[in-house]
């Protein structure tokens, strides 16, 4: 077995739904080992290391922030397994066959930081008393899958790297087996619209005020509502608004004095459905239970410099042949973006593979990754 398959594999097996901190600790102490990095574990697990030739300053927290910098960023937090991914040990089961590595968090996104870890520790980088250099910083978060609560935690200790390659999924968008790079994601935020009324016998409704015809009308008036898009990577993403739930009422001879509905919002970079303008109505309460943010990457030539690496993994002969493109989904890139951080999303799960009961990851994607990311960390380094 391989390097990186052994570390993949070492990662995976670990449980890290309800608690990442053993995750947290293979990889703290592997990079201690094996690199000359200056490595921090923040307050609330994550798992930073920085190669600098710099004089480095930190937070409170030991959150590496100094100078012009290129991140690698992942996460080692996975949601709930399956009940037939946890062996009788309570580790996670690990299989690997057919070329592919399988287990709860192979795809999303214990390979790519793997891969990441790796590549931080083998990159070629300026020599340390070479001031000026850009540092390369690793970074693994906690809580990705919960809205990016370690994401957040660092940023707001000041973890500020100029530019970031973040690991999740990127194979297979603009052909099967072609590791892409994402410039833009959509964002995602989450909504209850509270309607208010007035209980009455429903024997004489009109003394009462019917909070499920209230919700109802706020449902015609958010089908109404224009949804924004923007043109990114060549082609027009739009946002979507949809009504997923809608629950009221107390028993069927009573006037409802609340109905709740449930709203799922998929932004996009720039302007935002107008749900305000539907809360603004009498009764109607507006409630934003989760916002994750969109990204869109601001930097042309750091985009092209990581594209090029992802063309140079490829075997073009084969007609494989990178692009730019967006994912449909939210990550912890959009929170590094928002915070003035330039990413791009370059990883090696295909779509369709994360939080199932089957999730995989091919180990010719990993080992493809690996090499763009050293690529990618090189190219920044020395401009």
């Amino acid at each position: 077995m391989d390097e990186l398959c052994e570390l993949t594999s070492d990662l995976v097996a670990i449980p890290s739904h309800d608690d990442p901190t053993a995750a947290g600790d293979l990889i703290e102490s592997w990079l201690r080992e094996e690199t000359n990095a200056t490595v921090r574990r923040d307050a609330v697990g994550n798992v930073l290391a920085r190669r600098s030739a710099a004089d480095e300053s930190s937070s409170t927290d030991g959150i590496l922030t100094a100078g012009e910098s290129l991140a690698l960023v992942g996460h080692h937090d996975v949601v709930p397994p399956d009940e037939e991914q946890v062996g009788a040990d309570g580790e996670y089961v690990v299989e690997r066959r057919d070329g592919r590595l399988y287990g709860r968090g192979a795809a999303d996104m214990k390979g790519a930081v793997a891969a990441a870890m790796l590549a931080f520790r083998d990159a070629t980088v300026p020599d340390r008393n070479d001031a000026s250099a850009p540092a390369v910083v690793f970074a693994s978060f906690v809580g990705e899958e919960v809205g990016g609560e370690g994401a957040r935690h660092a940023i707001e200790n000041g973890f500020a790297p100029d530019a970031a390659i973040v690991g999740e999924g990127s194979t297979g968008y603009s052909a099967s087996g072609v590791t892409d790079v994402a410039v833009a994601h959509k964002g995602r935020r989450a909504s209850t619209i509270v309607a208010n009324g007035t209980s009455a016998h429903a024997s004489v409704p009109d003394e009462g005020v019917n909070a499920i015809y209230r919700a109802t009308d706020a449902v015609e008036s958010l089908q109404s509502l224009a949804v924004p898009s923007v043109e990114v990577a060549g082609e027009s993403i739009s946002g979507s608004l949809v009504v997923t739930e809608i629950e009221g009422g107390t028993a069927w001879n009573v006037v409802p004095d609340r109905c709740e509905i449930t709203v799922d919002e998929r932004t996009v970079p720039g302007e935002r459905a107008s749900i305000d303008r539907v809360a603004a109505t009498e009764g109607i309460e507006w409630i934003v239970d989760q916002d994750l943010p969109p990204m869109r990457c601001g930097d042309d030539a750091f985009a092209a410099d990581v594209l090029a690496a992802a063309r140079s993994s490829h075997d073009r002969s084969e007609g494989h042949d990178p692009q730019n493109v967006v994912k449909p989904h939210a990550t912890d890139a959009g929170w590094l973006a928002e915070s003035g951080t330039d990413c791009v999303i370059c990883g090696p799960a295909e779509p369709g593979e994360a939080h199932t009961a089957t999730e995989s990851v091919s180990l010719d994607f990993l080992r493809r990754c690996r090499s763009i990311y050293r690529d990618a960390i090189e190219s920044y380094v020395t401009g």
